[in-house]
């Protein structure tokens, strides 16, 4: 389904003057967080790749890019907030679920508990989970404005890396999808890993007390 997608706007862009290209992207970028199975990453670095060609604008794509993705990250967290306990308490029926893998969603919980605003910050970084961890930021009422400034500061790194990475490797932009992919397996095998060595710590201390005591 990715490969279409992507297959769908590269065709659709070889047919539209670079207005419509920017707003191609502006929501691709948005709806990107929304329906987690739009392939945003590897589309926004096909913009660095038009903009190396001269058919866009770098500044422009990157700008546009980055703002939609905040806009998209705040909508999950404005449902997050507004509707997360319908959300939670209908797993079947709920549209959004429909979207996204219950386990995430708990996987995301427990960030949020753990760390709130580092999370938000991360977000960018972790395909695949965007749109759970800004609907459980909203769940967890997160502060709004310090959240709109981590998930802004997540998307100028994130979207400047996919950018510059298209903008350099031009026609093999395709190939970034690959990476992106392995990337995201090894940060969240990272993650999982850095929270069982806290836990085991936390225990390891516990059980200290204990002794003591």
């Amino acid at each position: 389904m990715a490969d279409q997608i992507v297959q769908s706007v590269v065709d659709w862009v070889s047919m539209v003057p670079p207005l419509g290209i920017y707003l191609i992207f502006l929501g691709i970028a948005y709806l990107e967080n929304i329906i987690p199975p739009v392939p945003g990453d590897v589309l926004v670095a096909f913009g660095g790749y038009l903009a190396a060609d001269g058919v866009i604008q770098l500044f422009p794509v990157w700008s546009l890019t980055t703002i939609a993705s905040v806009i998209g990250f705040m909508t999950m967290y404005w449902l997050g907030y507004k509707w997360g306990e319908q959300i939670e308490n209908n797993q079947d029926s709920h549209f959004i679920l429909r979207f996204l893998d219950y386990k995430y969603f708990n996987r995301g919980k427990k960030w949020m508990k753990k760390w709130g605003q580092g999370v938000v910050i991360a977000n960018r970084f972790l395909a695949g989970t965007r749109s759970v961890i800004a609907l459980t930021a909203g769940m967890s009422r997160l502060n709004v404005w310090k959240t709109v400034t981590s998930s802004l500061a997540s998307s100028v790194l994130w979207n400047s890396l996919l950018v510059g990475m298209g903008w350099v490797i031009k026609d093999n932009w395709r190939v970034i999808g690959g990476y992106l992919s392995n990337y995201g397996k090894i940060i969240l095998l990272l993650l999982a890993l850095i929270i069982g060595i806290k836990l085991l710590l936390l225990k390891t201390r516990k059980d200290g007390s204990d002794i003591i005591k």
